[in-house]
Order: C-alpha cells, then sequence, then structure tokens
C-alpha cells in the first residue's frame, strides 16, 4: 500500500482571542490558497488515490477536501477517522488501513502525530521527519505493520508550490 500523509494547512492561530476550541480551528485564507496551491502540486506526484481519510477536526476536513478537488476524488467518499486526531497512537491508524481494500489512501492529519506514524511504520525509535503545514510525505508499506515502511518521499508545501503548474 501506498501511504500519502498530509499535515493539514495553516489554521487560525491559538493565540488569536478568536480562535474556537482546537477541534473547531479552521484554515485561514492564506492556508487555503497555500494548501490548495500545494495540492495541485501534489498531482504531479501521484494519481487519485483510492480513498481519502481525515482528522475529525476542522482544518484537517478543509485541507482533505482541498485535497480531494485538486485531485479529482469525490469529496463526499471523504471519511473520518478519530485514528488521525492529535493524540491517537500510530498503530490505531495502522488497524484502520488494514481495513481498506486501496492501493493508494491519503491520511490527513496533525503534527506531531503523522511524523509518529512514519517513524512507527519505518521502525525508528524517533521522530525523523518534521511534516510542516499543507506538507506531504509518501509511505510505501510492503505490510501493514510497524516497521515495515520505506519513506519514499518528503515535501514541505513550498516544494509542492514550485510543483503546482
Amino acid at each position: 500500500m501506498r501511504i500519502y500523509l498530509i499535515r493539514h494547512g495553516i489554521a487560525v492561530d491559538r493565540e488569536d482571542p478568536k480562535c474556537p476550541p482546537d477541534p473547531k480551528r479552521y484554515l485561514t485564507p492564506e492556508g487555503i490558497k497555500k494548501t490548495r496551491a500545494a495540492m495541485r502540486g501534489l498531482r504531479a506526484l501521484m494519481s487519485k488515490p483510492d480513498a481519502i481519510i481525515t482528522s475529525p477536526y476542522l482544518r484537517a476536513a478543509e485541507t482533505a477536501e482541498i485535497a480531494a478537488d485538486e485531485l479529482g476524488y469525490p469529496a463526499d467518499k471523504i471519511r473520518q477517522s478519530d485514528a488521525l486526531l492529535p493524540g491517537a497512537a500510530p498503530s490505531q491508524l495502522l488497524r484502520e488501513l488494514v481495513k481498506l481494500s486501496a492501493e493508494e489512501v491519503m491520511c490527513v492529519g496533525h503534527a506531531p502525530h503523522l511524523d509518529l506514524f512514519i517513524a512507527h511504520c519505518l521502525g525508528a525509535r524517533s521522530v525523523v521527519t518534521e511534516l510542516k503545514k499543507a506538507g506531504a510525505a509518501c509511505l510505501e508499506m510492503e505490510k501493514l505493520a510497524a516497521g515495515s515502511g520505506t519513506l519514499l518521499w518528503l515535501f514541505t508545501s513550498k516544494a509542492l508550490r514550485a510543483l503546482s503548474p
């Protein structure tokens, strides 16, 4: 299975007095613009995924919808999963992925959870990546088990935007 991991785009600052509770934090206008451009660039690296799964948090769900739109994936088929919440165990996401009959899956979530998931899949004892907002990584998994993954690539949002037509 090929797993594309996307960190959500730029969201309203936690320090903003108008900031809603964390699950309801939304993408800023700049976050929407940069995320859309990054997802356009992502098209150069992948085709339409077989499935898109997102954290239930608003900023991740908005990022997943932008990615779906740019990749031609039906937004109504995006699935939400608690396995992509910030505090979820990496093994929980692996168990979720086992249930899918898919070759290519996009997962949209948060830092450091996605970096912990990458480390778990690689069999690393600590985090070896740092996904930036609207950045993406691609893992190839021979089997869906800890330590059986290969990190194929990791791009910042800026690098993805540079690939955008």
